[in-house]
């Protein structure tokens, strides 16, 4: 089994938490890591509603499967099952012993404010992503906290050739593709896996049946890939009313299939009307949606470059469940067109600005936009960084550095 960064996380969460709730995609491994730390770290009982058994039981009879259960306990996709949180609701107020309950679902409960509301002040929620460069390497990544404290980039990193890189971007984090030798049994593994998740778990969740344009629309997103999410222009696209659209982004978006990157800006209310980017969860199912694979990417294909912001925005994400800073991310763009491609912002309001380059050479105009951004965030900013495919850290500077890409897993 691979060490999953986020274990320690979920051990202190159920020393003072009640209940826990782990989301993430399906086949993101949330299943493996729960009976691992039952079995070991964190004695509990385990039940699946995968299992049609135990999902008939707990439905017939939610608040008595919860009264007979054995605590403490880890309930697996519970979200197929959301009769039961006023049950467990009911049990936490009656003990507010810690550690009672784990939850793992397949959805965004941030996204499903009937699970959420219900057990509000009672669950710490924690997010599994697919596996980080980092896990894949046996190492717990410490790029983000690096860049965020004053302490310097280590200079020199061992080479990261062009071809290894691509094959990771490819490959993306999904566990059961580590198990497939070939770029056609992967690309087989990643049909099965879209046509499972489009045609269970978001006719789940939406109690509807037939919804046809979700992999269309899936495949006009990941076309999209860290581009500036524009509804007009994809409701004209996919043929999709906007109220309908809108509807479909956010069942995408609750199956961690996209996420939304928001926008940055130095006014807080103009946050959440700004434009946000798009990205997908996993770059190697970008990959298969668009039809790139290693050797076309090799060969100068120009999805290169939004293929791997959107590799390193994941990355970056992925840190943040388990980091000490816990920045959020944003995008920044201006009225001209100006942007810079990530910002992380800490809670005390410190800022990193990141641009990402395919290249191998970085040059003083690579800086542009960074530089304009820290004019604009003054104080607040902390560093302006381009993630470039070379292997050496090279100051542009005050504050600004070209960082190899791979930094973001070999800073640990």
């Amino acid at each position: 089994m691979i060490k999953r960064n986020l274990e320690n996380r979920i051990l202190t969460a159920l020393q003072d938490s009640p209940a826990i709730f782990i989301n993430g995609a399906r086949q993101t491994g949330k299943s493996t890591l729960v009976k691992a730390i039952t079995e070991t770290a964190y004695p509990a009982s385990y039940a699946t509603f995968d299992d049609i058994n135990i999902l008939s039981g707990a439905k017939s009879d939610p608040k008595g499967f919860i009264k007979n259960i054995s605590l403490p306990v880890a309930l697996d996709e519970v979200q197929r099952v959301p009769e039961l949180f006023l049950p467990i609701k009911a049990e936490i107020d009656r003990s507010r012993k810690p550690g009672r309950f784990i939850l793992t679902g397949s959805a965004n409960v941030l996204l499903l404010p009937h699970i959420a509301d219900s057990l509000a002040g009672r669950m710490e929620i924690l997010t599994l992503y697919t596996l980080s460069q980092g896990e894949l390497e046996g190492v717990k990544e410490n790029f983000i906290d690096v860049l965020m404290s004053d302490n310097p980039i280590p200079s020199r990193l061992t080479p990261l050739d062009r071809t290894a890189l691509i094959g990771k971007i490819v490959k993306g984090g999904y566990p059961e593709i580590f198990t497939r030798e070939t770029a056609e049994r992967r690309n087989t593994w990643f049909g099965s896996y879209v046509t499972t998740i489009l045609q269970r778990d978001v006719r789940d969740l939406a109690r509807i049946e037939g919804l046809t344009v979700l992999p269309r629309l899936l495949s006009l997103l990941a076309v999209r890939s860290t581009s500036l999410l524009n509804i007009a222009e994809l409701s004209s696209s996919a043929a999709i009313p906007q109220t309908s659209l809108r509807r479909y982004l956010t069942l995408l978006e609750t199956t961690f299939l996209i996420k939304f990157i928001p926008a940055w800006s130095s006014n807080l209310g103009k946050r959440m009307t700004k434009t946000p980017k798009v990205i997908l969860c996993d770059t190697g199912l970008l990959a298969h949606l668009i039809g790139i694979d290693t050797n076309r990417m090799e060969n100068g294909n120009n999805s290169v470059g939004s293929l791997l912001e959107n590799f390193v925005a994941m990355e970056l994400i992925k840190q943040t469940t388990w980091s000490s800073t816990q920045p959020q991310l944003y995008h920044f763009r201006t009225t001209r067109g100006q942007e810079v491609d990530i910002v992380l912002e800490n809670r005390k309001g410190k800022l990193v600005g990141i641009e990402v380059k395919a290249s191998s050479t970085v040059t003083v105009s690579d800086f542009k936009n960074l530089k304009m951004f820290s004019e604009i965030a003054g104080k607040k900013f902390h560093r302006g960084i381009v993630l470039y495919t070379g292997s050496e850290t090279v100051p542009f500077g005050d504050r600004f550095f070209a960082v190899p890409v791979h930094a973001l897993w070999k800073i640990h």
